[in-house]
């Protein structure tokens, strides 16, 4: 009788575990979506106040005054 007990434990939990791999997976997918729309919004906003991105610098500019 002990046998039976301890086999469909055994079986129970791996159904739990399987259950909570497909939820961890779920949730690490959701991570990755998350985290990579993210990126693409601080891309573009760094784009748009000229932060980087190949976009030229504005620098103050200083007059040159050349000797004659």
């Amino acid at each position: 009788m002990g046998a039976v007990v301890s086999c469909i434990t055994a079986v129970f939990r791996t159904i739990g575990n399987a259950i909570m791999a497909v939820i961890s997976a779920i949730g690490a997918a959701l991570t990755a979506v998350i985290n990579g729309i993210v990126a693409l919004f601080g891309i573009i906003i760094s784009c748009l106040t000229c932060g980087r991105g190949g976009g030229r610098r504005r620098t103050a500019r200083t007059h040159h005054t050349s000797r004659v």
